[in-house]
């Protein structure tokens, strides 16, 4: 694997984002098996002004098989990479197996906060490296060119970071923060995200999220992070369209890897 180029990433720069704040919609848990809800998100946000957004491909979901297996799966991630969406690697199989003598911390963030999903939670450094590099190759192998890494539930281990950058990716993102790799700098920027699996957590969410959107709405770059879940819960769904309608009055829609190469401009690195 060789270093991406500042030349090959500079042009994704969106030029309209110069003049304008910023707003990442960031779609998670892209797979196969969530492809053609995935495809109706992806449609409607369109329609509302946001034609383009991160889309967090995970190689193996939940062990239901590789995605490079579903050749039409691959063709439509290629289609919408040319038509300027981002592919990012989410994990590898976005689940954790229970471990013994786990910590309350550990069953809490890896059990009720992310049901079993917080794969790189606590990876030792060789095998968080392994599956990232072996997501790395199925993505090139398939013409994709994936250029950041965002752990499931965005719980990363301090050596799983590591080795995505020795991977050569260009950035992570976690719940409060945008980190470029290159730069070692963090951006503070926290996502708005929901939970769905309940009743009384899509009230919270959907109170919580109402307020954490006043408060978030003025700073440069804005996060709105969607699971293909929440479209399937209209009072969720008609709230995160909402923010998207009242952000885009304001804000470019762009990617990640785009946002960060602005930011290296902006800052000679």
């Amino acid at each position: 694997m060789t270093t991406i180029a500042a030349t090959e990433f500079l042009p994704l720069v969106a030029t309209a984002g110069a003049a304008r704040d910023s707003l990442v919609v960031s779609l998670h848990d892209v797979a196969p098996s969530t492809q053609r809800v995935a495809n109706n998100i992806i449609l409607e946000l369109a329609r509302r002004g946001v034609v383009t957004c991160s889309l967090l491909v995970v190689p193996d979901y939940h062990h239901q098989g590789l995605f490079t297996k579903d050749s039409q799966f691959v063709s439509w991630l290629r289609n919408l990479e040319a038509d300027g969406y981002e592919v990012v690697i989410h994990g590898y199989c976005h689940r954790r197996p229970r471990r013994p003598n786990e910590t309350m911390r550990d069953k809490f963030l890896t059990r009720f906060y992310t049901n079993d999903e917080a794969e790189f939670y606590d990876l030792d450094y060789k095998e968080a490296f392994r599956r990232i590099t072996a997501a790395l190759d199925e993505f090139r192998a398939h013409g994709l060119k994936p250029r950041g890494f965002v752990a499931p539930a965005w719980l990363l281990s301090t050596e799983a970071e590591r080795a995505a950058r020795d991977a050569e990716l260009e950035y992570t993102t976690r719940l409060r923060t945008v980190r470029d790799f290159r730069s070692s700098q963090n951006f503070p920027a926290r996502s708005i995200v929901y939970s769905v699996q309940s009743s009384w957590r899509r009230a919270v969410s959907h109170d919580w999220n109402a307020a954490l959107f006043r408060f978030l709405r003025s700073n440069p770059l804005l996060r709105i992070s969607i699971h293909p879940a929440d479209y399937s819960h209209p009072e969720i769904w008609r709230q995160i369209v909402n923010f998207i309608d009242v952000a885009g009055d304001r804000r470019a829609a762009t990617t990640y890897q785009a946002w960060i190469a602005e930011q290296r401009v902006r800052c000679g690195v």
